[in-house]
């Protein structure tokens, strides 16, 4: 089922067609999605202690998946999902701007921290010399071109 909890979607069919509306719950197995403020029906609740009162509730009733779409959060229409391998995981993409459905994914994935791990290992390679000339120059500095050094001149 392509539809999670937390995504904003339209109802395509039904008596609250139009309306748009948060993915409250999913239920893949029986491909139904319970949305907030769609479908209210009236639960009749019977008193079970002297402080807790009887009555109705109006609480949301699951509707089919098939009866909703997805609204794109970049461009805020309601969009068919594609499919794509980002950084080994499978991601929701949008079929119009090709914008990504899954951004707490991305976030909980750390697509941030691989930002920073890459400019910090290209900081660390501008850093470090290319010849054994350069090694030999700048071996007070580094910790590391000094055992390289040592180990080469023992040999």
């Amino acid at each position: 089922m392509e539809i999670k909890k937390g995504d904003k979607v339209v109802v395509l069919a039904g008596k609250d067609k139009g309306k748009e509306a948060k993915v409250i719950k999913a239920y893949p197995a029986d491909k139904k999605v319970v949305l907030e403020g769609v479908n209210m029906v009236v639960k009749h609740l019977k008193a079970r202690a002297a402080n807790q009162p009887g009555g109705k509730v109006d609480q949301p009733a699951a509707i089919d998946v098939s009866n909703v779409m997805i609204i794109c959060p970049e461009c805020g229409k309601p969009t068919r999902i594609a499919h794509e391998k980002a950084d080994g995981k499978n991601v929701r993409i949008c079929k119009k701007c090709g914008a990504s459905l899954d951004q707490k994914a991305s976030k909980k994935n750390g697509a941030k921290k691989t930002s920073v791990k890459k400019s910090v290992k290209k900081a660390a390679e501008e850093d470090l010399p290319k010849t054994e000339e350069a090694a030999t120059e700048t071996a007070p500095k580094k910790k590391t071109a000094v055992k390289k050094t040592t180990k080469k001149s023992a040999e």
